[in-house]
């Protein structure tokens, strides 16, 4: 099934230098970019989006470490693409991530952990909105998209 999902390669990732290797592996995945952005992402923003974690210990600190530097804001478009990223992205703490995945790969931290990524079609569906107007979001066809997306999977999405 072909679906959308909302990413954000933090600001350890573009501090790192690692944001074209990170992207590098959704794409090589068969996931496209539909829509990206690299900006410093307003506080006011950075609490909306991590609402439901707000009155947990860590959520000063996410907000924190959030709003310490640019961001590259992706919507990603695939088949299976939320379990994709999801699998790509590897555990939420790079020290329990399984190599081959992008935090098991290129962090051990549990507080910098490179990537986010929507964990339900619910949530790529309202982080989408919440980064992206739906002007910004482009439909298109690439060249390799019939070896990477069966009839099955379209029809699925249909």
């Amino acid at each position: 099934m072909v679906e959308r999902t909302f990413i954000i390669l933090k600001p350890d990732a573009i501090q790192r230098g690692l944001a074209g290797r990170i992207l590098a592996r959704f794409e090589e995945k068969g996931l496209k970019v539909v829509a990206a952005r690299f900006q410093l992402l307003p506080r006011a923003l950075v609490e909306r989006h991590y609402e439901p974690h707000r009155g947990k210990p860590f959520y000063p600190g996410l907000v924190e470490y959030m709003t310490r530097g640019p961001v590259l804001l992706l919507a990603l478009e695939g088949p299976y693409c939320i379990e994709a990223a999801r699998k790509l992205m590897g555990a939420t703490f790079g020290s329990k991530a399984e190599p081959g995945t992008i935090r098991g790969d290129f962090t051990a931290s549990k507080g910098m952990n490179l990537v986010h990524g929507s964990d339900s079609p619910e949530s790529a569906r309202r982080e989408i909105e919440l980064f992206f107007t739906p002007e910004e979001l482009v439909t298109y066809e690439v060249n390799h998209s019939t070896w990477t997306c069966s009839d099955e999977d379209r029809r699925a999405a249909s």
